[in-house]
């Protein structure tokens, strides 16, 4: 099932006080990035991020939940509607996520 466009607008429109947000559609869904990281991404019209140290700290009952099949589980965001808190937890995160992968070179 693919999000719908107006949650994944709303949030952004929550996550865009800070300088870095980008996303990108893939296959009816949309990867969320800051700062060219990958935080997490809108699924099935939830909210999802990446299961690291900080944000289950921020969210210690946040539900693991599967963005798709055969994937890493991720956490359920279940505060989105605090822009502040929501912000928070990216900034939080950003330290604790993988450095973009490089594009693979032209032989």
């Amino acid at each position: 099932m693919a999000s719908d466009k107006n949650y994944f607008e709303f949030i952004m429109d929550q996550l865009s006080a800070l300088d870095g947000i980008t996303a990108r559609p893939m296959m009816g869904e949309y990867i969320i990035y800051f700062r060219g990281k990958i935080i997490g991404g809108i699924y099935d019209d939830r909210f999802l991020v990446k299961n690291v140290p900080s944000a289950r700290e921020m969210m210690p009952d946040a539900e693991l939940v599967l963005p798709y099949e055969g994937a890493k589980e991720m956490l359920l965001v279940d505060n989105v509607d605090n822009p502040a808190f929501l912000q928070e937890l990216v900034l939080k995160m950003y330290g604790e996520l993988p450095a973009k992968k490089p594009g693979k070179s032209k032989p």
